[in-house]
């Protein structure tokens, strides 16, 4: 897999990839990524947008589209299944993660879905081009794929409370997972799904917003009785910083992230 690339990296290769836009903010912080992205963005990027280019037909915020929207969205963007993606945010929950899970679970090749190590704020740190022109795009024929395994429901996280078939793990702040904090969600209750363990997605990145070594992961992961070696499910406020653990957990054992998609957005509501 290709988790990750480098900001160098991807101004070598600037020409040769597409790249993806994916910054999405809280409800409750005020800002708007798609008037961010207008103002600048790096050069040829495009915008996605995880709450338009998601489920509809629900009330929970951003889940996973139906395989035929899917192909409209990504064929909409110009994009095809031979196109290596470079996703990358300029948000604090690190939302290009949650885009490139989506692209893994609609079959995209892991090897050409990658997700922009330190992000917007380190290319601009680093003075590398970026742009406030429209790109213009060329509609193509994207066929997705859809991996099922990927996944999981309210049903699969409460019936594991018991067979502990894999271990789940939620990113949200410890004072959330606590119940110490209230939700950004007016309507949710306070707390955490039963047996499940707590990692704040924070703790795996360094100051620059890049991931932390594969060997220190591992050891964040350990220090909180993970066996590594185990199967493991993701959860969150609602499935975007789930995908952090994800893409950390890809780096360790080379697996494919699966996620609770409802995250607490669903299992909060009882």
């Amino acid at each position: 897999m290709n988790q990750l690339v480098t900001t160098d990296w991807l101004n070598k290769n600037i020409e040769k990839v597409k790249i993806l836009d994916a910054s999405w903010h809280l409800p409750n912080t005020n800002r708007n990524s798609f008037e961010e992205y207008k103002s600048e963005h790096i050069v040829n990027s495009l915008f996605f947008d995880i709450d338009k280019n998601s489920n509809q037909k629900t009330n929970l915020p951003h889940m996973l589209p139906s395989k035929e929207d899917w192909e409209i969205i990504v064929s909409d963007l110009g994009i095809s299944n031979s196109d290596h993606i470079v996703v990358y945010d300029n948000s604090d929950v690190f939302s290009s993660c949650r885009v490139w899970y989506t692209f893994l679970y609609f079959g995209h090749d892991s090897k050409l879905i990658s997700v922009l190590d330190g992000g917007f704020k380190k290319w601009i740190n680093e003075k590398r081009p970026t742009s406030n022109n429209h790109v213009n795009i060329e509609k193509s024929k994207y066929i997705a794929k859809e991996n099922a395994s990927l996944v999981i429901n309210k049903d699969q996280v409460n019936k594991n409370i018991d067979s502990k078939k894999f271990q789940l793990i939620d990113a949200r702040g410890e004072q959330r997972f606590l119940g110490l904090q209230p939700e950004p969600r007016k309507e949710l209750k306070s707390g955490n799904i039963k047996g499940s363990t707590n990692i704040p997605f924070q703790k795996l990145l360094r100051e620059d917003r890049t991931f932390k070594k594969k060997e220190e992961l591992i050891d964040i992961f350990k220090s909180k009785k993970i066996s590594i070696e185990k199967e493991m499910a993701f959860t969150c406020g609602s499935g975007v910083t789930a995908c952090i653990l994800g893409l950390a957990n890809s780096i360790i054992s080379g697996n494919k992230p699966i996620i609770y998609d409802g995250s607490w957005a669903e299992y909060g509501l009882d």
